[in-house]
């Protein structure tokens, strides 16, 4: 053989592998697959036609944006790269995308996705369809959306949480902010509601501490001298460059300052990257924060200027009017308030697992660095008892007068620069009633029955009816995604409560199963979009997407198919919903208005070809709450007082009129409250393993659930300490039952001291794979077969890591 025929030999098998093993053999070269025009022999040498070079994005719910280069032949994208622009220094990176991202085109070319529209043929959750015309399907959904508001009212329509792509703008899939919603408004509006499956309880809470949710930015670290994460973990789940893993990296290398990990799992973050893990029982964050409040206070190591100027009711000078004798902060810790219990470090060394000694250490080291950012994750608030976590949290840099300063924080998550983005407008919703968006299986089974005072009901004492028809666009969370999978089963396959199911998705997923109509939608990168960051530091920036191929089989986007809805409601919504443009009309008006706010944008045509736009923040870093810092006076909070309310008035209420089961706790201050399925719940006799999901490298969410490389990088597993294995006769690799009156679930066991003992762990995402018929046993690893769908006292959120299980070996 020739060099120059070797040369060809060895190009086309680094092609074939790079597309997973897709490839056909021709005279005894290996070609990639469906590349007609190619043919070769042996002796000939073979010149590829060129690549179209596509920009696309990535814009999954991972709280990271990435930039997407796709290459194109025949129509089909064979190879994907990331972005490639800029000096790639920090300030000015690569956002390159992360493994997800890069295994797009197996999303793109996967055999399992939905080609045409369908209608359900059997029992809902069974999976079976029949193929309908799309004048068919869309005629169906009209007609009973019709016959629904006519029966029922519009209140009977509900828009289910949905983030499959939720950073687009045209494409995007937040309920509120979706061309589901936009339609809606324009017949009359719909059931909405309030919260997010990861982010109620602290979105919730903190603004009764701040009048609003905001950190640093993780670039500030570059000022910190030591970092303190609680249940924060971006390398995985903001792992790719458009997050804040780079960031948090880089900082911490130019800074040096010190980092420690407060985790019950020992996190990628920490991994090798940290300097000290602290293990801690799963939902007593707060028990943690009130004995280091208790040798902070004691060791005069507070900033007491700082609370006196800038906070109400850290102690009784400070206490607002009408809050009882002793029903301040300190109060509390010093065991002088209404429990009468000092949090000593004795006293949550039984709570939490974390040896006295320790926190006490841990105190002085936060007490004594300054300034130091102390953050959290979204995990610790998740749980039953999280709005009290969040703002236990916040209580340390409050404490230690590290908020509205560089280098500091203010105990929330990060928070990011962004550049001006015009919104697809969805306009107003007619219908004020809004529900948790985690209680819309009881909006079904019991709708009329939920109030304002015991289920959360906003805008109205009650609700009059029941969901009865619901949209459900690029979203998972019907089934997969939400808690006690076997009840919402029940709930949803009886089509007598919930009449009509409208799901819009790529795939059969979970959730797809339970439509009534089943409509195959394009991908992000399969049409033209402005997608925005959304976590990224200081540095923002803006992505076109263009279509980088054409629309395969009888996929639509879903701007036609709601346009199509329209159509068929009848003229007037027609020309509401469209205000005569097409897609590509709207994204250029949405865009003339951004560089209308904002000049420095380059021109709409510029944007495109370039594909991605990036500007550093002007300035430097965001430091929350820098203006209140700097002058309360002149730029006072969103609380009542204008001041950081450590006692909160307006909760105290609530906890007063709310009507509160026995073990739910309200309080005006952030103090710790065991809960039910906790580490010290009576039912630890039968499930004695505390129980959580955490996000994993091989899904968002459950996006890419499906791919097959990843599913063989990132095993889906439980993990379990070896204490615990042992004791249960379970090795590395067994297969095991993971089981609670609720289901059961198996897969295999990762037995690792990478965990505390006496919890456990799953991946959350894992794709629903059980028997609905049968003994409903889950074979994928999904953890919302155990996890619980009561919620939490206060946003009424998601507690999916509040569980108590079991775990036995098969």
């Amino acid at each position: 053989m020739s060099q120059s025929q070797e040369g060809v030999s060895r190009r086309h098998f680094l092609t074939a592998t790079s597309l997973g093993g897709l490839a056909l053999a021709a005279g005894g070269v290996t070609l990639p697959f469906g590349f007609s025009r190619i043919a070769a022999a042996v002796g000939t040498s073979v010149n590829p036609p060129e690549d179209k070079v596509v920009w696309g994005a990535c814009s999954v719910n991972c709280g990271s944006r990435c930039a997407l280069r796709l290459h194109v032949r025949d129509d089909t994208v064979w190879r994907v790269e990331t972005d490639n622009t800029g000096l790639d220094t920090y300030g000015d990176h690569q956002v390159r995308a992360c493994l997800r991202g890069r295994s797009i085109r197996r999303r793109i070319n996967h055999p399992d996705r939905l080609n045409y529209p369908m209608k359900r043929v059997g029992k809902r959750g069974e999976g079976k369809f029949a193929r309908v015309s799309w004048d068919e399907a869309l005629d169906t959904i009209t007609n009973s959306l019709k016959k629904t508001i006519a029966r029922y009212g519009n209140e009977a329509v509900y828009i289910n949480y949905t983030s499959g792509v939720v950073g687009g703008n045209i494409t995007r899939s937040s309920p509120y902010a979706s061309l589901v919603a936009r339609l809606m408004n324009c017949y009359g509006g719909f059931l909405s509601h309030y919260g997010t499956y990861s982010t109620a309880q602290i979105a919730a809470a903190m603004p009764y501490t701040y009048g609003s949710n905001e950190g640093n930015s993780t670039s500030d670290i570059v000022n910190s001298k030591l970092v303190v994460m609680f249940g924060n973990n971006p390398a995985e789940t903001r792992m790719s460059g458009g997050g804040i893993t780079y960031h948090l990296e880089q900082a911490r290398e130019r800074s040096r300052a010190r980092m420690i990990v407060i985790d019950p799992r020992y996190t990628d973050t920490a991994a090798g990257r940290e300097d000290e893990w602290i293990p801690i029982r799963p939902g007593t964050d707060a028990a943690l924060v009130s004995a280091l409040a208790w040798v902070m206070i004691g060791e005069d190591l507070v900033d007491q200027p700082f609370l006196d100027r800038y906070c109400v009711g850290y102690d009784e000078k400070t206490l607002p009017a009408g809050a009882p004798a002793n029903g301040h902060y300190k109060a509390y810790i010093l065991g002088e308030g209404e429990d009468g219990v000092a949090k000593t470090p004795a006293w949550a060394a039984r709570i939490t697992g974390i040896p006295q000694e320790r926190i006490v250490k841990l105190a002085r080291e936060i007490a004594g660095a300054r300034p130091a950012y102390i953050c959290q994750g979204w995990g610790p608030q998740r749980q039953a008892n999280g709005e009290l976590t969040s703002r236990a949290i916040a209580m340390l840099p409050i404490l230690t007068g590290n908020v509205g300063i560089h280098g500091g924080n203010s105990g929330a998550r990060e928070s990011t620069y962004t550049i001006t983005i015009e919104r697809m407008p969805v306009l107003e919703n007619p219908v004020k009633t809004q529900i948790s968006c985690f209680s819309w299986t009881d909006a079904i089974a019991r709708g009329p029955q939920m109030t304002a005072l015991a289920d959360g009901v906003r805008g109205k004492e009650k609700l009059d009816v029941p969901i009865k028809f619901i949209w459900n666009y690029a979203g998972n969370t019907l089934i997969n995604q939400h808690s006690d999978i076997n009840r919402t089963h029940e709930i949803l396959q009886d089509d007598t409560r919930c009449e009509t199911i409208v799901v819009i998705e790529n795939f059969m997923t979970s959730s797809a199963r339970y439509a009534d109509i089943l409509l195959p939608d394009l991908m992000t990168v399969e049409q033209e979009d402005i997608i925005p960051n959304d976590y990224a530091g200081n540095m923002g920036y803006l992505i076109f997407t263009q279509p980088a191929t054409s629309a395969k089989f009888e996929r639509r986007p879903i701007y036609w198919i709601m346009s199509e809805v329209a159509k068929r409601l009848g003229p007037d919504v027609y020309q509401r919903f469209t205000e005569g443009r097409t897609q590509a009309q709207w994204l250029q008006y949405l865009y003339a208005k951004m560089r209308a706010r904002d000049p420095q944008l380059p021109d709409y045509e510029a944007l495109k070809q370039q594909g991605i736009y990036k500007r550093q923040d002007p300035a430097g870093h965001y430091v929350a709450y820098q203006d209140f810092r700097d002058d309360p006076d002149a730029h006072p909070l969103k609380t009542p007082s204008g001041k950081i309310e450590i006692y909160s008035a307006a909760l105290a209420r609530i906890a007063q009129t709310w009507r509160l089961r026995e073990d739910e706790t309200i309080s005006p201050l952030p103090v710790y409250a065991s809960t039910f399925e906790g580490w010290d719940s009576p039912a630890r006799r039968d499930y004695p393993l505390q129980l959580f999901g955490f996000h994993y490298k091989a899904r968002t969410h459950s996006t890419y659930g499906n791919i097959d490389v990843l599913q063989a990088a990132c095993r889906q597993e439980v993990w379990i300490n070896p204490i615990d294995a042992r004791a249960r006769g379970i090795e590395n690799g067994d297969r095991v039952r993971v089981f609670n009156a609720r289901g059961e679930v198996r897969l295999e066991a990762k037995v690792t001291p990478r965990i505390m003992p006496g919890v456990s762990a799953m991946g959350q995402g894992a794709w629903h794979h059980a028997d609905m018929h049968g003994d409903r046993v889950d074979h994928g690893g999904c953890v919302n077969v155990l996890t619980t769908q009561r919620p939490s006292p206060l946003a009424k959120g998601n507690p999916q890591h509040t569980n108590l299980v079991q775990i036995a070996k098969i």
